[in-house]
């Protein structure tokens, strides 16, 4: 299937799949699906946010009349079950981050394993459903024999990994069983607008950003030189729309990324270079954390390019200033509420 280009022909792409489709988003007041819920916002009939808020923010989803929200666990099986059943397309967002899993390893695996269950168990017998699409993770890969890593890979070394592969198989085996028309996305590093710093899991470039606004030195666990694979989060989105909407991803899992490596010393020069200052410099490394295993990734979008056209739109430094931007401006506002 031929992607289609930004813009108008994008608009009606997305509108001829997803209008008039009721939509569940599960952690849909977290980064990726409170973003998520706002690029379905043009097109569905009905969006339903299903979130604990234990690290979301009910502030961020949006307020408008086809989206509602109901505070409730994926883990709470009765309860999400009204919600999944007459659901269209099912996007699950919902989970305990990489932080919290080494500090909470059972709640780590009580929410992104049985959790995922859970979600699957309560779709099955929808007739209505389209796709469910999972947000999973490149943590997977841990430290990858080759790079960019293929979806074929795993080196799991952490217990949030774990986890993530854990509803990535249940999803399969779900699909395989019961028919529910299952994809995975496997992210790396998503950052853009909406990533915010108070939460303290948030990512590296955020921090960055509050960090040098403050005129304070950069935090930088170990030596910088450990490589990611930074993800704009609008590509991130689309890859979301793109995959849902196509028959050659069901029952697959595809990566999202863009084959690129950054070291994060590398990143903080950009992103102080974007900000106008080059020379702030002083960066304090810190011991590394127990989650910090991973010395290099990048991740293959060939998989997910191949079935669907997608490939992401922005470099690294565009996805940098459009996210300073927003960062300018969240701070102003928040300037603005103290005054």
């Amino acid at each position: 299937m031929n992607r289609p280009k930004r813009g108008s022909d994008q608009h009606r792409y997305y509108a001829r799949i997803y209008s008039g489709s009721r939509i569940v988003v599960t952690g849909g007041a977290g980064f990726l699906g409170s973003n998520l819920v706002r690029r379905l916002l043009p097109y569905a009939a009905e969006i339903v946010v299903l979130d604990d808020l234990f690290t979301g923010r009910r502030d961020v989803i949006p307020g408008a009349p086809n989206v509602s929200f109901k505070q409730v666990s994926v883990t709470d099986g009765p309860a999400i079950r009204p919600y999944v059943q007459r659901a269209d397309y099912i996007f699950h967002f919902a989970a305990r981050n990489i932080v919290l899993s080494m500090d909470q390893p059972a709640t780590d695996f009580e929410v992104n394993a049985a959790g995922t269950m859970q979600i699957l168990l309560q779709s099955i017998g929808n007739a209505s459903l389209r796709r469910f699409v999972y947000a999973s993770t490149s943590s997977i890969y841990g430290n990858c024999s080759r790079l960019p890593a293929t979806e074929d890979e795993y080196n799991v070394s952490v217990p949030y990994a774990a986890t993530k592969m854990c509803g990535e198989l249940l999803g399969v085996a779900y699909a395989r069983s019961f028919g529910i028309p299952y994809t995975a996305l496997r992210f790396s590093n998503v950052f853009g607008p909406g990533q915010v710093s108070t939460n303290p899991y948030c990512g590296v470039v955020t921090k960055f950003m509050e960090r040098l606004a403050r005129g304070e030195s950069l935090h930088i666990y170990g030596n910088g030189e450990q490589t990611r694979d930074f993800t704009f989060v609008d590509d991130a989105m689309d890859a979301v729309l793109d995959a849902a909407a196509s028959s050659a991803t069901r029952g697959d899992v595809c990566n999202v990324g863009t084959s690129a490596e950054t070291t994060v010393n590398d990143l903080a020069a950009i992103i102080c270079r974007i900000a106008g200052k080059p020379d702030h410099y002083p960066r304090q490394y810190v011991e590394k954390r127990r989650i910090d295993t991973v010395h290099r990734r990048a991740v293959s979008m060939s998989k997910l390019q191949a079935s669907t056209g997608w490939k992401p739109r922005h470099s690294l430094e565009q996805g940098l200033c459009k996210t300073w931007e927003w960062y300018l401006q969240e701070a102003n506002g928040r300037k603005g509420d103290e005054a």
